[in-house]
């Protein structure tokens, strides 16, 4: 059986193999363009980390560079092009160092409406890390990066509006981190753009406030959030839905099948079965009940990116239930692309037209009809299955 972390590995590879081949040939020391905003922490060295601004050698509109909620649909080159064409510009922070000039520039930029037309000095000429794995850390949460090279100078000089949500959070030094994260989703700011301020350190108590990496910026911010709609389903009178509902969606070589148990309480399982191109299968999953979570994900940030989807449905439908997500993925999902695919293709899966069985054996072999791994490995790995059958038997003794 391969081992999922020896597949993740090779994911990683091939972007830097891709990256490679296809980034743009820089000659030069300088680069204007359209940052779409954008913004880069790196975690090698932590707590000294790499940090600066990216942007493409693009002018206009380059906001979908930097936005994964509109990368739903696109093909997965197109999405690998844009982050490619993101060329970054990094300094020595420490992590503590939330003030200053050259980081107050780029919290200025991360509240940005709108791309910011900008032109970096390079130290020297932009190069493909073939040391990222070493130096920044790319993994399968995080989308990939372009070029990088240490900066010189940095300077937006179009003048451009800022979100004032952003702006009132990052100005109320009063508000701790999680009421901030929390008060910005409920006020319909993207999660790519609250990890974005979580990372540059424009979040939480004045005496609190530091960097994060942006690896670590992503997961935490779903982490907080579904950790608050969960919350709220175990707080709220609401019903169990009536039967067990199937939903189901793929891209980019992922295959989500979404599974709603009815149960009068919050317990959630996601199981991950990684398929490689020789047909072996490495499988990992993580489960919580109502007590939530006792250990950090071994599937990593894609956890909580399901959670976050999962419990903003529930609250939606006002509706209680037990929920398992099996995502399958295959060799054609070629590159790392990052965790926000996860947390949009299971949005996008509960968009999709329900089905909704009597059994939960219909609803399971239902659910495992378009998967390659078969129902009994699923369910044999499955402790939220486990959970609910024996709570169904103890029901009948009552």
């Amino acid at each position: 059986m391969p081992n999922i972390v020896e597949i993740k590995n090779n994911l990683e590879n091939k972007w830097l193999a891709f990256l490679d081949t296809n980034a743009p040939k820089l000659t030069v020391k300088n680069l204007s363009g359209a940052t779409p905003p954008s913004v880069f922490v790196g975690q090698y060295g932590y707590p000294k980390v790499k940090v600066g601004p990216m942007l493409p050698p693009l002018h206009g509109d380059t906001s979908i560079f930097d936005s994964p909620e509109k990368w739903v649909g696109e093909k997965i080159e197109e999405i690998a092009n844009y982050r490619m064409s993101l060329v970054r510009g990094v300094f020595d922070a420490n992590i503590h160092t939330t003030s200053g000039k050259q980081i107050e520039s780029l919290q200025e930029l991360a509240m940005a409406n709108s791309p910011a037309e900008s032109e970096i000095l390079f130290e020297k000429i932009p190069f493909v890390d073939t040391g990222q794995k070493k130096t920044f850390g790319t993994d399968t949460d995080s989308a990939p990066y372009g070029l990088i090279a240490p900066l010189r100078s940095f300077k937006a000089y179009s003048s451009f509006s800022v979100d004032k949500r952003i702006e009132s959070v990052f100005y109320d030094k009063d508000l701790a981190t999680k009421e901030s994260i929390t008060n910005l989703y409920h006020q319909g700011v993207e999660i790519s753009k609250i990890s974005r301020i979580l990372s540059i350190g424009m979040v939480g108590l004045k005496k609190n406030r530091r960097l994060v990496p942006t690896k670590w910026s992503i997961p935490a911010t779903d982490n907080v959030i579904s950790r608050g709609l969960t919350k709220k389903i175990m707080e709220e009178n609401h019903q169990p839905v009536d039967s067990h509902v199937v939903y189901k969606y793929s891209h980019l070589g992922n295959h989500y099948s979404v599974i709603l148990i009815p149960y009068s309480t919050w317990s959630f399982e996601m199981q991950e079965g990684w398929v490689d191109s020789r047909g072996g299968v490495g499988m990992g999953s993580d489960y919580e009940d109502a007590k939530g979570l006792s250990h950090y994900p071994s599937i990593d940030g894609a956890y909580f990116a399901g959670r976050l989807s999962v419990a903003e449905h529930l609250n939606k439908i006002e509706r209680k239930a037990a929920v398992l997500v099996l995502r399958e993925i295959h060799p054609q999902y070629i590159i790392p692309v990052g965790v926000w695919q996860v947390r949009e293709g299971i949005r996008k899966a509960l968009k999709e037209t329900l089905k909704e069985f009597e059994s939960l054996e219909k609803a399971l072999s239902f659910a495992c009809s378009s998967l390659s791994i078969s129902k009994n490995e699923w369910v044999n790995n499955s402790r939220i299955l486990q959970f609910v059958k024996d709570q169904k038997r103890i029901s009948e003794y009552f």
